[in-house]
């Protein structure tokens, strides 16, 4: 469980976040919502512990944490597969044994077997981002920092598709943030609507993703058509 208890945090005096409650239970995909320079990122770091609150108490309970930023951070000298076996190299997983581990992960992920021995810079933008995506070594909690911005609507789609079949196969829990609302419809289990900065919870609501994209607008609308979520989100 990741648990945020009246969280406050402020940079060099200004406030980013106050009376921040949030909870994430494990098997959960919660979708934090808002617009552009509201502490989505801060609230990520904090809950990573990149960064300590100034005030209130940061409960979670998770072993393992992986981390997913909006670029991929991936080692240029080495392979796809390498890449995503490194976290298992650290944990001392033999080299047959990650490299099996990795390669089947980025199978299910859409990568073809000629892919798995690309560097990074023979890699589609895509392709890149699902080795980053693998590098979470069989985590508990992943943080997911709007992952997919830099891609191109139909494969973001589908990496959307992807992140949440293997977390539903995994059953962990993912704290993911992003600024579009049709993507937080397609993915979370329940989406948290942070305020303008200082951040703070203005709604949670419990999610079904639409199963076709003309539901995937409609819930959208639907969701804006709310007060609280269309003055948190407008511009």
């Amino acid at each position: 469980m990741l648990r945020f208890e009246e969280i406050a945090f402020a940079f060099a005096g200004t406030p980013i976040i106050d009376h921040l409650d949030l909870t994430i239970d494990p098997g959960e995909l919660v979708v934090v919502l808002g617009r552009s320079g509201c502490g989505k990122t801060t609230t990520l770091r904090l809950a990573a512990g990149l960064l300590p609150p100034s005030r209130g108490h940061l409960v979670n309970t998770f072993t393992r944490t992986a981390f997913a930023f909006q670029e991929p951070r991936l080692l240029p000298w080495t392979s796809a597969i390498d890449n995503a076996a490194f976290g298992l190299k650290a944990l001392g997983v033999m080299r047959n044994g990650r490299q099996e581990r990795a390669a089947a992960l980025l199978r299910r992920l859409g990568l073809g077997d000629d892919d798995l021995y690309k560097r990074p810079g023979a890699l589609s933008g895509g392709m890149a981002q699902r080795v980053a995506i693998a590098l979470a070594v069989e985590p508990q909690l992943v943080l997911m920092d709007e992952p997919f911005g830099a891609l191109d609507t139909g494969l973001r789609r589908e990496m959307q598709d992807i992140i949440r079949s293997e977390v539903k196969i995994a059953g962990v829990a993912v704290l993911f943030v992003t600024h579009d609302i049709t993507e937080a419809v397609r993915l979370a289990d329940r989406i948290v609507v942070l305020s303008p900065a200082p951040a703070h919870v203005v709604i949670d609501l419990d999610n079904t993703p639409p199963t076709t994209q003309v539901e995937v607008y409609e819930a959208a609308a639907a969701l804006l058509r709310h007060p609280a979520v269309t003055g948190a989100l407008a511009v």
